[in-house]
Parts: C-alpha cells; structure tokens; sequence
C-alpha cells in the first residue's frame, strides 16, 4: 500500500468518476499496488474479495502487455524515424545536385575595350621568291 501524490490524486479524479468525493478531500489517498491488493483480498476471503483479486490480476497483466507494446512501438518509431532522417540527408544530396544542374553555366565575363583581330604573324615560315 503506498499513498498517491497530489498530481496522482488530480489524475484519479479526473480519470475516476466515481471518485469524484476525492477530489475536495484534503488528505491523499491511499492505494495497493499489485500485490497488496491480492494480499486484501485473500485475507479477506470472500466471494468478492477473490473476484477482485482475479480483476487486479488481470488488469496488471493487461497493463504489463500495453506497457510491453509500448515499449515495441517505441523501439520501432526510433527506427523509422532514424531510417527517415537518413533518407531526408540522401534526399537533400538529391535536391542540391538537381539545383547545381539546373543552374546555367556562368558565361566567361565581356572584355570590355577596344578588340583588334589580327592575322598571325608567321614567324620562321619564310617563302622563297620565285
């Protein structure tokens, strides 16, 4: 048996309608946990008593299985997700060599001034007069 904190206590309430006296009680609550409350009930030993006890095992066996899927789907969102960000990297690499492709190549800059388009001079190519 332990006894519920004041955010437990708001949460039972809130969840709990049954409970709703609880919520202007100014102590906290106290609760059994798995095993105390088969304890209860087999100290009790009433037809009731065992009922409630096969209820709490049950839902501590329920509880341990959602907890259990919890756990599963959290191990596989952490894998997607890190499978996720490796394609977004590969995607983004994607992304920026489209980008470099599309760009036209820069044309060499205008010489500016006046341009004079002379013929070669033949140097060492002498012709022999005839």
């Amino acid at each position: 048996m332990f006894q519920l904190t004041a955010e437990e206590k708001s949460e039972v309430v809130a969840n709990c309608d049954h409970l709703s006296r609880l919520k202007f009680s100014r102590t906290l609550p106290y609760a059994f946990g798995e095993h105390g409350a088969i304890m209860a009930a087999s100290v009790l030993n009433t037809p009731r008593a065992i009922e409630a006890s096969i209820f709490v095992v049950r839902a501590f066996v329920k509880l341990r299985e959602v907890l259990a899927t919890h756990k599963q789907l959290a191990r596989k969102f952490a894998e997607l997700e890190k499978r996720i960000k490796d394609h977004d990297e590969r995607i983004e690499t994607i992304f920026e060599a489209i980008r470099q492709l599309m760009t036209p190549p820069e044309k060499p800059p205008r010489r500016i001034g006046f341009q004079v388009k002379e013929k070669r001079a033949s140097y060492g190519k002498h012709k022999k007069p005839k």
